[in-house]
């Protein structure tokens, strides 16, 4: 890795942060006040906030434990449970990173489709019409280029982005503070109207909740890229907090502004017809391009995220080898095309089927439960096995039991959904097992 490609503490805690808070802060609002009341959702946002902090206390401690360890997810899954595990682990990520770019580009293009079509002429839609198909591809080749130029090069880009997205976000916190009724938000808090019991409702916010906090180990997939091993953790840490309390603020304000069954009827992004409803049409303009922007620059993380696992895994020979191949700015080339052609194939096949944001977000996060569950588990086997300190043992149990709350919320629908896109891997394992060995049988030159 090139010296003059690594990347310091504000560009890691940008990347991870504006993974978190992309496109999906946009929509939380309506996506958490369809399925549930005002109860229901600041308890599902006590559970997250705990659980989400024991999942970057993990990265936080193994990165300390463990510093020879790059690439984050997969290789504390290999190194904790074997080579069938770390691939799955690898595996699962890196369909969640790249079907999560295509939510992004799908919801961005909806966005403006709010604003230029016309009941008699529907040009981009839900990001899922031809007009559509063909300005997603161009950003997606786009950003491909970007990234060949360096990846230090885009992690710069991506904190302007960052900066310049968070104005809207507080912008809308300061007049959703001022506009805030009480006697709104009580009306129907526990949420009666839904005709769905308390934990029902808790449990239908777990893949929202966890989907707007994928992201989180943002620091560490790039960890083989940072300055200082110190960085990882802390940038991990800030960029959780940051958007934990972005999150929270976003969603309960809103059920002050407007009722929960209203804000559940408003079309996505929820957030600029919240904010049409405080401030008028100029509002409504800000949120959407604040949408865009932000949605760009979460996409450029998690194409940084998608092209570094298959690279990663590859120099641990649980992927071809061809996905080695770095260009001279450090760029896993071979990598980086096999994400953006599947970003591409995932594009068509949304234009194809008609299908939008929603469906992307259910897929997405079913695919990262098990690699989330694994760095908790081996953070709770490397601590009782050298014998750490109780808390350090204590939030890998938190983050296995939060783990398994998710499995259970997600329902078995999600898990078998999950479980049909991890068969098709195991293909590429054992193809790159049988190259391995093929080398290694090979006489030396």
């Amino acid at each position: 890795m090139l010296n003059g490609q690594k990347i310091g503490l504000a560009m890691l805690t940008a990347i991870v942060f504006s993974s978190m808070v992309g496109a999906g802060i946009f929509s939380l609002p309506q996506n958490m006040a369809e399925v549930a009341g005002a109860n229901a959702i600041i308890t599902a946002w006590l559970i997250t906030g705990v659980g989400i902090l024991f999942l970057a206390g993990c990265f936080l401690h193994l990165s300390r434990l463990k510093p020879e360890l790059d690439g984050g997810i997969y290789t504390y899954a290999k190194t904790g449970f074997g080579d069938l595990a770390g691939f799955f682990s690898a595996w699962g990520y890196w369909l969640c990173a790249t079907i999560g770019v295509v939510g992004y580009l799908v919801v961005a293009f909806a966005a403006l489709g709010s604003f230029v079509d016309t009941p008699n002429q529907v040009i981009f839609g839900e990001g899922n019409t031809l007009w559509a198909l063909l300005g997603e591809s161009f950003i997606l080749w786009l950003v491909h280029y970007l990234v060949l130029r360096g990846v230090k090069q885009a992690a710069f880009i991506n904190l302007l982005a960052t900066l310049a997205k968070s104005l809207p976000l507080i912008a809308f916190i300061i007049f959703a503070c001022y506009a805030f009724d009480i006697d709104t938000f009580n009306t129907d808090r526990a949420g009666t109207s839904l005709e769905v019991p308390f934990m029902d409702q808790v449990k239908s916010t777990m893949l929202i909740t966890l989907w707007v906090f994928t992201g989180i180990e943002g620091a560490t997939v790039l960890s083989q890229r940072a300055k200082r091993r110190a960085d990882i953790g802390r940038a991990t840490y800030i960029g959780v907090i940051l958007a934990l309390v972005i999150y929270i603020a976003i969603t309960l304000l809103s059920l002050g502004v407007m009722s929960r069954a209203d804000v559940a009827a408003l079309s996505n992004p929820s957030m600029a017809g919240i904010m049409a409803h405080m401030t008028g049409s100029l509002g409504k303009w800000a949120i959407s391009i604040g949408l865009v922007i932000s949605v760009l620059a979460s996409y450029l993380s998690w194409i940084l995220y998608s092209a570094e696992v298959p690279y990663t895994a590859a120099k641990y020979q649980a992927f071809p080898r061809i996905f080695t191949k770095q260009n001279a700015q450090g760029t896993p080339t071979a990598s980086l095309m096999l994400t953006s052609f599947t970003v591409q194939l995932c594009l068509l096949m949304i234009f194809l089927t008609g299908e939008g944001y929603n469906l992307l977000v259910r897929i997405s996060t079913s695919m990262i439960l098990i690699p989330y569950f694994l760095v908790g588990a081996y953070l709770v086997k490397l601590s009782f096995t050298q014998s750490e300190r109780w808390h350090i043992k204590a939030v890998g149990l938190g983050a296995i039991i939060y783990g398994v709350w998710l499995i259970y919320a997600a329902g078995i629908d999600n898990l078998l959904l999950s479980l049909l896109l991890y068969a098709p891997g195991l293909m590429i394992f054992y193809y790159s097992r049988y190259q391995a060995r093929q080398q290694t049988l090979q006489p030396p030159s």
